[in-house]
């Protein structure tokens, strides 16, 4: 089979098609055939080596997929040969026509769902999904900033609070991405490129602030979020490319709580209620992940380069 392998870490470039052996399903595992992978931020951080997690090398990158079950080990008691399903983690890495995955890690995936848009699953609406619901304990009623939320998780995020209840205020760096946070659900969306976006949001608010924020840029947000949060307001830290100085007084004045927050950390108890959740909305169609782009299994140097350009919009996957 064809497989994405990472030699040493580096740039995008250390990525290289290869010619690698056909995975087999030991007990309580199942192989996937793939039909699209989702490529996210963190498995950038991977390769590069930046990331506090390392695999050992050579490895295939790629936690997030979807596809067809193409065998199955023993004691595997909730699929079978053909199902169509999608997958948050992987033994032997997604990156590649076949993959190894725990049954734990693998959930069905709709009829009226494109296999693209499973893989858009894993990482973006697990991490959206855990900050509002299992950090923040977001509520209806509240009243949401989504930074960056053109992007696959900020995508998420906008349409798993608007279906729950609660004001969003989005932000997007191009009219493009702007566009598309509000056609997602967006009550108020603004340009945090803009000197003025963090007395827009405040006015939106009526002078209040908002309750919780996903932060997807902390090193170069986070001083402006707690100026615009409010008493007791919720920040997760979701991304972050840098280090900064703050001032604790800034939310010790609010009541104010800082989470941060790693989907790895997650248990299989976590994942099970998160995905029990996200299926039900794709059943129903609350959730309709957005698709950015598509690269060919071989084309991953320029997957990884582009999911790490600013003006992110929707998910950006790879297509064995």
């Amino acid at each position: 089979m064809k497989s994405i392998r990472v030699e040493q870490f580096g740039g995008p470039e250390v990525m290289k098609v290869q010619d690698t052996a056909d995975t087999r399903a030991d007990q309580g595992q199942l192989v996937v055939r793939m039909k699209a992978v989702g490529v996210n931020p963190v498995d950038a951080y991977i390769r590069a080596g930046t990331y506090p997690r390392k695999p050992n090398l050579p490895y295939t990158p790629g936690a997030d997929g979807a596809g067809l079950v193409e065998s199955i080990g023993a004691n595997v008691k909730r699929f079978k040969p053909g199902d169509r399903v999608y997958v948050v983690g992987s033994i032997t890495g997604t990156y590649a026509e076949l993959a190894v995955c725990p049954e734990s890690r693998v959930f069905p995936l709709p009829p009226k769902i494109s296999f693209a848009q499973g893989a858009a699953m894993g990482v973006p609406y697990g991490t959206a999904y855990r900050a509002l619901f299992q950090k923040a304990n977001a509520k209806p009623g509240e009243t949401l900033l989504v930074h960056g939320a053109s992007g696959g998780v900020g995508t998420a995020a906008v349409q798993l609070a608007r279906a729950f209840g609660m004001t969003v205020i989005g932000t997007g760096g191009t009219d493009k991405g702007r566009s598309l946070v509000a056609e997602q659900g967006a009550h108020h969306v603004f340009d945090h490129k803009a000197t003025d976006y963090t007395e827009k949001v405040m006015a939106a608010t009526n002078g209040r602030g908002v309750d919780v924020i996903t932060e997807m840029l902390a090193n170069v947000n986070l001083p402006k979020d707690f100026a615009m949060l409010a008493q007791w307001g919720r920040i997760v830290v979701i991304g972050n490319r840098g280090t900064l100085e703050i001032n604790p007084r800034d939310f010790m004045s609010k009541d104010g709580t800082v989470f941060g927050m790693t989907l790895f950390s997650a248990t299989d108890q976590d994942l099970y209620l998160i995905h029990s959740a996200l299926g039900a909305g794709l059943e129903n169609g609350t959730l309709r992940p957005v698709i950015g782009r598509e690269f060919p299994l071989g084309d991953a140097v320029q997957a990884h380069q582009a999911v790490m350009e600013p003006g992110s919009y929707g998910k950006i996957v790879l297509v064995p």
